[in-house]
């Protein structure tokens, strides 16, 4: 295999990012819309654009997205059964990027390189539109829309878009319905600061979905309990049995509904929660694995979430997953594999903060399977250094480094750790 052209070294990057910390001197999911509508700075709920404070996390999660006086932002109709935003509240995210990576775009079944470039310039990777407000004393909306993102101009994606509910029938219960991702109830991906993501959460296939979400507390308890449709929010199926051109689509292939939820509660200055799903998925087939399957197989996810903030500069946060695929590739094998990360955020300053994040993966029973999910297998270390021009503009500097061993391609296909997944990536962040 092609050795590592960017790390030949990986404790030397670590002791390079080490030294930069120290050597640095020490100065004194909101969106901007909230901050436009509310004349406040982004640092009302951000600790550090994106990831959120203590009170950014409690505008989420406990306000309904919106501040008590919210209605003083209104338009005066007259009428007290109308509440409409003076302004339309729109917000952009736009990213930009330079990455020399070590991986390439490889054909598992021909082992053909299809595209190889060390460095790469990604800009723009991301455009985002985004839009959020309360619509009645208990109703808000959120969505936003990818005009483009990783390359794919000339599409538009919807991916978040909800509307909740944040007191059903006088209950204390809330209710989300709409497109959203099932792992926002432990970690939303949105507001991490490493441009690394939270693999385990790829991996398990629960990002984004459409349902519904209810939740509420109960004591010290927050508790959580969800439905989805379990494939994802990119199929639709035109209604044709009744007859021809009927006007309406079908989004689930099937009756079968994924049923998820967490339980949540503070132990000392810390948050754990415990997550469960149950659901189903198209078992694999094709070469590789590639291709999706005839047949509905079982799929399980546990997990184990803890996070926690050391006074005002340090937050610290975990993850642990473990599923098991039924009858996934063999109807007669039930394959289990599991997966979590771990990272630290430190705000060194106004201007400067650190991150690093760990990302391990475990394929387990889908080793030596010839498909790709034997991929799944990963171990990864990433050091992110973020410089804050305005609380709203950032630019980063990444390095992540790949501590698995590759191996040589022992099957039919090409498929696993045939290559390091080595990068170091500039680039900018900003919303507006």
């Amino acid at each position: 295999m092609t050795r590592s052209r960017f790390f030949p070294s990986f404790a030397a990057f670590t002791l390079l990012m080490l030294g930069l910390l120290c050597a640095l001197p020490d100065t004194a999911n909101a969106i901007p819309a909230f901050a436009r509508e509310y004349g406040v700075s982004c640092n009302f709920c951000h600790a550090a654009y994106p990831r959120l404070n203590s009170f950014g996390e409690q505008f989420l999660n406990d306000m309904n997205y919106r501040l008590p006086n919210w209605p003083d932002y209104t338009l005066e109709t007259g009428d007290p059964m109308l509440e409409l935003p003076k302004q339309v509240p729109l917000a952009l995210r736009v990213q930009a990027y330079i990455q020399g990576r070590d991986s390439e775009a490889l054909d598992p079944v021909t082992g053909d390189v299809e595209a190889d470039a060390s460095l790469d310039f990604q800009a723009p990777y991301l455009i985002k539109l985004l839009s959020s407000a309360p619509l009645s004393e208990h109703i808000t909306y959120y969505f936003y829309a990818i005009f483009a993102e990783k390359g794919g101009n000339g599409e538009v994606i919807v991916e978040d878009a909800w509307v909740s509910h944040d007191d059903l029938f006088g209950t204390g219960i809330g209710a989300q319905l709409g497109q959203f991702q099932l792992s926002d109830l432990m970690f939303p991906r949105e507001t991490r600061l490493t441009f690394q993501d939270f693999m385990v959460y790829r991996f398990a296939g629960i990002t984004y979905d459409r349902g519904i979400l209810f939740g509420t507390d109960l004591g010290p308890l927050n508790l959580s309990l969800g439905f989805s449709n379990g494939n994802g929010i990119e199929q639709n199926f035109t209604i044709n049995s009744p007859g021809y051109k009927r006007p309406d689509h079908l989004f689930d292939n099937d009756t079968g509904k994924s049923v998820f939820g967490r339980i949540g509660t503070d132990v000392g200055a810390a948050s754990i929660g415990l997550f469960g799903l149950s659901g189903t998925q198209a078992n694999a087939t094709g070469p590789a694995g590639m291709d999706p399957g005839d047949r509905d197989t079982d799929k399980l996810a546990v997990g184990v979430d803890v996070s926690g903030q050391i006074g005002a500069k340090w937050y610290w946060f975990g993850q642990w997953l473990w599923n098991r695929w039924d009858g996934f590739l063999d109807p007669a094998v039930n394959y289990e594999w599991s997966g979590g990360f771990a990272g630290v955020d430190y705000m060194h300053s106004d201007k400067w903060v650190f991150s690093v994040l760990l990302n391990y993966a475990d394929a387990g029973d889908l080793d030596n399977t010839d498909t790709v999910y034997e991929g799944i297998d990963m171990q990864t270390i990433t050091f992110s250094a973020s410089y804050y021009f305005m609380r709203n503009v950032k630019g980063l500097i990444e390095i992540n480094g790949d501590l698995l061993s590759t191996k040589a391609q022992d099957g039919i296909y090409y498929t696993g750790h045939l290559d390091k997944d080595n990068y170091i990536l500039f680039g900018f962040d900003a919303a507006f």
